[in-house]
């Protein structure tokens, strides 16, 4: 199943987060918006989302101002 545009956009932006071990607050508002753009999450988005999330909770990717 191909990605979506928008699911692509934040394989991206989570990608460079897990590599750099941080994010920004401005990212993860960007991230959001990515996600909510159309109106849904799709199942690929949800994924992605839910992996950062996991990343967060366990301390492998941090949030910085």
């Amino acid at each position: 199943m191909a990605l979506s545009e928008s699911a692509g956009r934040l394989r991206t932006m989570i990608e460079k987060a897990i590599e750099d071990h941080e994010i920004s607050r401005a990212e993860m508002d960007m991230i959001v918006n990515i996600a909510a753009e159309d109106g849904h999450v799709d199942p690929q988005e949800a994924s992605l989302l839910e992996e950062l999330q996991n990343m967060i909770e366990n301390k492998e990717v941090k949030i910085t101002k």
